[in-house]
C-alpha cells in the first residue's frame, strides 16, 4: 500500500466506486478518439484534398505520435503531478484540439474549396491547402494527440491503483478491472463508430468534431465527480532519472570486483525510506549489479547516499524490468501495423461496397461497430466463463497468464490479414465481372463482407490490449506504475509508425500495389497477404522472447499475505 499518500486514506477509498468513473472517462474519450481514427480518413480525403496513400500516412503519423508520447505522460504523472491531474489536463488539451478542427471545418475559408465528387481525371486541379490552413488543421491534430497521450498513459494505472494487490480479494478485482476497463473502451468506440460517424456524414464534421469536444469536457467532469474516493499515488521523483543512475553508476563501477553474496549489495529495507516495493536481485543483466557495490563502511551505514555513487537493488531490478519489457515491446509492434491498415484501406474499401443493410444505409467507418460488437459480447463471456472455468485448470488468477492472453491475439491477427487478402480478392474479382473497374458508384457486394476480417482482429484486440495493459502495470515497480503502463502502448504507436513506412517500401518494390487512387486498379489483396505471413514470423519471434522473458520478483519477507505470495509463483508463460 506504500504508493498511496496515506494508508489509512487509501483503505476507505478506492474500489470498484471509484473505477466507475475511470470507466465513464475511457468510454467517452474513446468514444471522440476512435471515431476520428476511422473517419478522419476521408474527412483528409474529402475536405482536405489529400489522395488517399497521403490520408493513409497522415491519419498513421497522427495516430503513430499519440501513443508514442504516452512516455510523457507516464513520466509527468509519476514526478510532478497526480494521475488524476494528470488526466484532467490532457483531457482539456485534447478537447481545445477538436474544438480548433470543428472550428476549421465549419468556417469554408479555413480549409482548401472541397474536390469530394470531382473526377479522378481531374483530381490534380483540386486545390490544395495553404499555410494557414495547414497550420490550423496541423495544431489540431497534434493537439488532439498530445492530449489522448496523456489520458492513456495515466488513466489505466490510475484505475487499478483503487485495487489493492496485496489484498486477496482486490488482487482479484484488479485482474477483472483491464477485462471491464476495455469493456468501457469497446462500448465509446461502437458509439464513436456508429452515432460520430453518421453525425460527420449526414449532418456534417463540424458536429461531429463539436460532438467529440463536448464527450472530452464531460469525461473530465466525471472523472473529477469521484476526485474524493480516489486513492491518489505517491510522487516518488523521475523514473528516467533513476534509470539513468543505475547505468551511469555501473559504468563507474565496472573495474570494481562484483560481489558473490546478495547481502554484499546495497538495498533500504525500511519502506518508510522511501521504497514502496523492495525487488529481489535477479541474475540478469549483470552489469548493472554493479551500481550497488559499496565502496565504502559509511555507505553501508548512511540513509542519504548520494544516487549517483551508489543505487539500491530495487532501483536496479526496475531498471532491469524495463530492459526485459524491450523484447515484448518490439515483438508486438507488427500486430499494431495490421491495425492501421484496417483503419485506413479497410475504410477506403468500405467506400466502394454496397452499405445497404436491413433497409440501411451503413457509412463506410462505420463498419469496424462489427468487431466492437463481438468484443461486446465476448468480453463477459471471458470474464464471467473463460477465466473462473480457466483458473480451476491452471490455479492462475486470470485464467492463463498476460503473455499467452497476448499471445493468442497475435495468432488471430495473422488470421485476419490472411482473410481480409481473401475478401478483397472477391471484391476486385466482382469490379471485373460487372465491368466497374474504373466506376466510382458501389459494387453489387455488400460491406459485411469485410466483417470477416473485422470480427477475426476484434478478437485479436480483446485478447491482445487487455493482456498487454495488464502484464505491463504488474510487472511495473510500484514506483514506475504510469510509466510503465505508457510504454505499454508504444507497440501501436511504433506500429502506426512502421505501417506509413511499409506502406511506401512495398509501394516502391512491387511497382505500386498501393499507389492508385482507384482500389480496383490495386493490390490491395497481395499487401494483406504480405502481412500475414509477416505476422506469422513475427509470432515466432513473440515466443522465443516470451519464453525467454522473466518476471520479477517481490521481496516476499514484506508480504503476509499467503495468497499473494503465491502469485509470485504462477507468472510463466
Amino acid at each position: 500500500m506504500g504508493i498511496y499518500n496515506d494508508e489509512t486514506q487509501s483503505k476507505k477509498r478506492g474500489g470498484n466506486r471509484a473505477a466507475l468513473f475511470v470507466y465513464a472517462m475511457e468510454g467517452l474519450e474513446n468514444m471522440a478518439f476512435v471515431s476520428s481514427a476511422v473517419s478522419l480518413v476521408l474527412y483528409f480525403n474529402d475536405y482536405m484534398n489529400l489522395s488517399i496513400p497521403e490520408s493513409a500516412v497522415v491519419l498513421t503519423n497522427v495516430m503513430g505520435t499519440t501513443f508514442i508520447l504516452t512516455f510523457l505522460g507516464g513520466y509527468i504523472s509519476d514526478t510532478y503531478l497526480t494521475r488524476f491531474k494528470t488526466c484532467v489536463l490532457f483531457g482539456i488539451i485534447e478537447m481545445l484540439g477538436f474544438v480548433l478542427l470543428a472550428i476549421q471545418a465549419h468556417f469554408p475559408h479555413l480549409r482548401p474549396i472541397s474536390c469530394k465528387g470531382v473526377a479522378p481525371s481531374l483530381a490534380h486541379q483540386c486545390e490544395v491547402a495553404d499555410s494557414t490552413q495547414n497550420a490550423i488543421f496541423y495544431t489540431a491534430l497534434y493537439l488532439i494527440a498530445f492530449g489522448s497521450s496523456g489520458v492513456k498513459a495515466a488513466l489505466t494505472p490510475l484505475g487499478a491503483d483503487q485495487f489493492d494487490e496485496t489484498d486477496a480479494d482486490e488482487a482479484v478485482q484488479l485482474s477483472s478491472f483491464f477485462n471491464w476497463f476495455m469493456y468501457s473502451l469497446t462500448i465509446g468506440s461502437m458509439i464513436g463508430v456508429t452515432f460520430v460517424i453518421w453525425v460527420s456524414l449526414n449532418i456534417g464534421w463540424d458536429w461531429s468534431f463539436g460532438v467529440c469536444a463536448v464527450a472530452i469536457l464531460f469525461s473530465v467532469i466525471f472523472l473529477s465527480m469521484g476526485k474524493s474516493l480516489y486513492r491518489n499515488n505517491a510522487l516518488n521523483g523521475s523514473p528516467l532519472i533513476r534509470i539513468l543512475q543505475v547505468f551511469v553508476v555501473a559504468i563507474k563501477n565496472r573495474n570494481l570486483p562484483t560481489p558473490e553474496r546478495v547481502e554484499e549489495f546495497h538495498e533500504i529495507h525500511d519502506k518508510e525510506a522511501s521504497q514502496s516495493e523492495i525487488l529481489e536481485r535477479t541474475d540478469q543483466f549483470r552489469f548493472l549489479d554493479r551500481a550497488a557495490i559499496i565502496r565504502s563502511t559509511d555507505d553501508r551505514t548512511s540513509r542519504n547516499t548520494d544516487l549517483w555513487s551508489l543505487c539500491t537493488v530495487t532501483q536496479i531490478e526496475e531498471t532491469k524490468i524495463l530492459v526485459r519489457m524491450l523484447p515484448i515491446i518490439i515483438s508486438t509492434i507488427f500486430m499494431n501495423t495490421c491495425v492501421a491498415q484496417l483503419q485506413t484501406f479497410s475504410i477506403q474499401q468500405s467506400n466502394t461496397l454496397d452499405t445497404n443493410i436491413l433497409g440501411f444505409k451503413v457509412p463506410g467507418p462505420s463498419v469496424p461497430v462489427i468487431p466492437l460488437l463481438f468484443m461486446f459480447v465476448l468480453i463477459p463471456i471471458y470474464e464471467h466463463i473463460f477465466v473462473p472455468f480457466a483458473r480451476k485448470i491452471t490455479g492462475i488468477p486470470t485464467g492463463i497468464t498476460h503473455l499467452q492472453r497476448i499471445g493468442v491475439g497475435l495468432v488471430l491477427s495473422a488470421i485476419s490479414m490472411a482473410v481480409a487478402g481473401i475478401v478483397e480478392t472477391r471484391r476486385q474479382r466482382v469490379a471485373i465481372q460487372h465491368n466497374m473497374v474504373d466506376s466510382v458508384g458501389p459494387l453489387p457486394m455488400s460491406v459485411l463482407w469485410l466483417g470477416f476480417q473485422y470480427a477475426i482482429f476484434g478478437g485479436a484486440d480483446m485478447f491482445t490490449l487487455a493482456g498487454f495493459l495488464e502484464f505491463f502495470h504488474a510487472e511495473s515497480s510500484a514506483r514506475m506504475k504510469s510509466f510503465g503502463t505508457a510504454i505499454s502502448w508504444w507497440p501501436i504507436g511504433f506500429g502506426y509508425f512502421l505501417s506509413s513506412v511499409l506502406v511506401e517500401v512495398v509501394n516502391k518494390v512491387s511497382g505500386g500495389w498501393l499507389a492508385s487512387n482507384n482500389l480496383n486498379r490495386g493490390k490491395l489483396n497481395y499487401f494483406y497477404w504480405l502481412l500475414s505471413g509477416l505476422s506469422l514470423l513475427n509470432f515466432g519471434f513473440y515466443l522465443v522472447c516470451a519464453c525467454h522473458y522473466r518476471y520479477k520478483k517481490v521481496d516476499v519477507k514484506q508480504v503476509e499475505d499467503p495468497v499473494f505470495q503465491g502469485k509470485m509463483e504462477w507468472t510463466r508463460l
